[in-house]
């Protein structure tokens, strides 16, 4: 092959490598060892609206601001590992763009100075987590309520010792989401939180559908779910488990006990399993709204009643 015959074939495959990685105005941006981007941040500070974010197999000490829309941040393979390093005093992924998709990878150990160091902490608009590990964190998720009509949908997810509680500093959770329109988790496993809840939503509308809710024999959370303000609520099909080392023996889910500040339509609790492995008694749930709770369908285990405050038990 001669050099004009080299130049052209080497055009040739720059502009299929551009074809393969581009649609339009968005690319993918591949990130690892041997990639051009070295870490998630490196691809970050480069990514346009709509742009695909592949990450490589590996552990990297790193966190992330993600500012751009319509991202997709994904693990190419089972073992991404981010880990131990916190971007803005907030988390290891901040995710400020609006309509972010993460999915398949591990956020691990988050710790800042507040105690409330997020694997993800939400500051923008809509997000999907799908198949993520939150692992070791003072908060799995936390945030939401910046942008007006947000949802946060969860699924196919596993968090595992996630939470804190401190004197003068509050408490975190595997899940704390605030004033958002709809959170929805789905297909996605708790275990072993610390002290705080394995969920907290101040969510107009929370849905909890066929998740597996567990302490264990070493978890210290308080409430399995709480709803802390009213709205909608939805619990269905569910594993839950309540531990001996449980610091809130009064219930597994909650709803109210701050203040009812959403319209609350609706209270469901439904095909659910709750086990007591504790040594005192608790409740599926406790309700401080005034909107009648309707039961249906529950099977209880252990030292536990069905119902507190308004509502039915069929």
């Amino acid at each position: 092959m001669n050099g004009s015959s080299i130049v052209r074939f080497s055009l040739f495959l720059l502009s299929t490598f551009t074809f393969v990685t581009q649609s339009g105005t968005c690319a993918t941006l591949l990130v690892g060892q041997n990639q051009l981007y070295k870490a998630p941040s490196d691809a970050a500070a480069v990514a346009h609206d709509g742009d695909r974010i592949e990450i490589e197999p590996g552990q990297y000490f790193d966190c992330t601001v993600w500012r751009t829309n319509n991202l997709l941040i994904e693990g190419t393979a089972a073992g991404v590992i981010i880990t131990d390093k916190t971007c803005m005093g907030k988390g290891i992924f901040v995710v400020a763009g609006n309509n972010t998709t993460i999915r398949n990878l591990t956020l691990t150990r988050a710790r800042v100075a507040d105690m409330n160091g997020a694997g993800i902490r939400l500051d923008g608009g809509d997000l999907l987590v799908d198949g993520v590990r939150f692992i070791d964190n003072q908060d799995g998720i936390l945030g939401g309520g910046f942008v007006p009509e947000t949802t946060v949908t969860i699924i196919n997810s596993y968090f595992e010792k996630n939470g804190y509680c401190g004197e003068g500093v509050g408490c975190a959770h595997a899940i704390y989401v605030n004033n958002v329109n709809l959170l929805r988790v789905t297909k996605s496993t708790f275990i072993n939180t610390q002290m705080g809840h394995s969920i907290k939503s101040r969510a107009l509308r929370t849905e909890i559908i066929g998740c597996n809710i567990s302490d264990g024999p070493e978890g210290t959370s308080s409430f399995l779910i709480d709803v802390p303000n009213g709205g909608t609520l939805i619990v269905r099909d569910n594993t839950l488990e309540k531990g001996p080392k449980s610091q809130n023996h009064s219930a597994a889910i909650e709803i109210g006990a701050e203040g009812v500040t959403h319209p609350t339509p609706e209270i469901e609790i439904s095909n659910n399993t709750l086990r007591n492995d504790g040594d005192y008694q608790t409740t599926l749930l406790m309700n401080v709204t005034a909107t009648p709770a309707l039961l249906k369908g529950n099977q209880l285990s252990g030292h536990v009643t069905a119902l507190r405050g308004d509502g039915r038990v069929e």
